[in-house]
């Protein structure tokens, strides 16, 4: 006896599935989905045309030098150095030891932290500076790249609309390794003023700010020169006279320095650490000159005016007497 079927009605069978929930209950594999109601698109929707589709993965733009490399990473980390360090100090190193930079380092730390504590608001810069080896042949490219290219600069409508056959060519690509930093420092190839101080074996100090204080503090340590800036004194700083110091100390030359994009050689790095009482300082120098220009340019127009007032009067005076004497 074939067995019974149970059919209901069409309409209640509609009514029944609009009343029942969103949730699908397979038989066989007796497990619930949740069926979702997609919605109709928009008139905008219908109207407007398709996104453009990005051409590359938004985390991995497509580069003219190939990241994996450590020379491209090495180039990454300098522009971004020079972006965001205004004073560099280049020394020259002449094969110094582990231990040696150890010690340096050491000294120039109590040094920095020192001078953080003799300012007013004790400004934590020591932890800032550092004292690192540099690799020439990258830092030079990347200094010409930090000079000659704006990614700001706008690109022509036809080449953001046009197709190349290498998506690294892509002018609105605007990273540090893409083919447009490439080709605006491959333009500007002409040898920059610090060309002359990367030669050999080089170590830079980099400061995050222009403190002339902190500055002075490293000049006595890694370059002193009496009588602007002494070495401190045995009894002071015993550490500082050990071997490995001053053996290390000795194959340290001064170049140079980049201040605020602008190259200063010995004399000029001087100068900025010698500035009495920092930037504060500099800013009463410039005070008191305009104050002193603007009484200089006061008294000069007083003097004027008094010189034409007292002429004037002279002048008065006399007509007066000649027109007494006429009327006697």
């Amino acid at each position: 006896m074939s067995p019974r079927l149970r059919l209901r009605p069409l309409a209640r069978a509609l009514e029944a599935s609009s009343t029942s929930s969103s949730r699908y209950v397979c038989a066989r594999c007796s497990y619930a989905t949740a069926t979702a109601t997609v919605p109709a698109p928009s008139q905008d929707q219908l109207t407007s045309g398709m996104p453009q589709l990005s051409r590359h993965h938004p985390l991995q733009p497509p580069s003219h030098r190939d990241p994996k490399y450590r020379k491209a990473q090495m180039l990454r980390s300098y522009v971004s150095l020079l972006q965001t360090t205004p004073l560099m100090l280049f020394f020259q190193h002449n094969n110094l030891k582990a231990m040696e930079w150890a010690s340096i380092r050491r000294e120039l730390a109590r040094a920095l932290e020192a001078a953080d504590k003799s300012l007013p608001d004790h400004a934590d810069l020591a932890d800032s500076i550092k004292l690192q080896v540099i690799q020439t042949k990258m830092f030079e490219p990347a200094l010409r790249i930090t000079e000659h290219f704006d990614p700001s600069d706008s690109v022509p409508e036809e080449l953001k609309a046009a197709s190349f056959a290498r998506p690294r060519d892509d002018p609105t690509l605007t990273h540090v390794l893409s083919s447009r930093a490439y080709n605006a420092a491959k333009a500007r190839d002409e040898r920059h003023e610090l060309a002359t101080l990367l030669q050999g074996s080089i170590a830079v100090l980099t400061l995050p700010i222009v403190s002339p204080q902190h500055l002075a503090a490293a000049m006595r340590i890694l370059a002193p020169n009496k009588p602007a800036f002494p070495a401190p004194t045995r009894r002071s700083t015993p550490s500082y006279y050990e071997p490995a110091v001053q053996d290390g100390l000795r194959k340290l030359l001064l170049l140079g320095a980049r201040v605020e994009g602008k190259v200063f050689d010995q004399d000029g790095v001087r100068w900025i650490g010698g500035i009495d009482g920092g930037l504060e300082g500099l800013r009463a120098q410039l005070v008191s000159l305009l104050q002193m220009a603007g009484v200089g340019l006061t008294g000069a127009l007083e003097g004027l005016g008094k010189n034409l007032w007292m002429t004037l009067e002279s002048r008065r005076q006399d007509m007066e007497e000649k027109a007494g004497e006429g009327a006697k």
